[in-house]
């Protein structure tokens, strides 16, 4: 399992590079306080894991997490392979509701042990029920702003002419 926690440790130093990629394609405006905070903060959890609780009840979010990167990756391969693959990429906002639900799921398995007996370190459940919760607000409020709202939006224009 330590080897595991060591790999899930260089995959999130890896993902950091999705903010160079941006960087240098000029793709700015995708990197949001969401984005900065959770390719910063992921490694430096992935360190501490890694380096003092490699095994035990943490990991569990390690496997969730990669899990749903495997899917995220596989949209982004379909996304990369031109404008005649954009039918198939209907499904992007389920895979945000799909990180949504893994940090309930982080949440809950994290949080519950504060109130039993368990070896793993309280503040460490503590912190990490904390960050999945602060998790699930930042990627819920971009649910929000990306699908819901321009949904409204269009729905409201609909059958109203505007004037100037």
């Amino acid at each position: 399992m330590a080897a595991a926690v060591w790999w899930y440790f260089f995959c999130k130093l890896t993902e950091l590079l999705d903010t160079v990629f941006f960087i240098l394609r000029k793709k700015t405006n995708q990197v949001s306080y969401l984005h900065l905070y959770h390719h910063t903060l992921m490694p430096i959890c992935a360190w501490i894991g890694a380096k003092f609780l490699p095994g035990g009840h943490g990991t569990l979010l390690g496997v969730i997490n990669s899990f749903i990167h495997i899917i995220m990756y596989m949209y982004y391969l379909i996304t990369s392979m031109g404008p005649q693959y954009q039918k198939y990429l209907w499904w992007k906002k389920y895979l945000t509701a799909m990180q949504m639900v893994q940090f309930c799921i982080i949440a809950v398995h994290n949080i519950q042990v504060l109130f039993r007996t368990c070896d793993y370190p309280k503040c460490i459940n503590f912190l990490l029920g904390f960050q999945a919760i602060y998790f699930f607000y930042l990627f819920g409020s971009f649910y929000v702003k990306t699908y819901i709202l321009p949904k409204k939006v269009k729905e409201s224009s609909n059958g109203k002419i505007k004037s100037n």
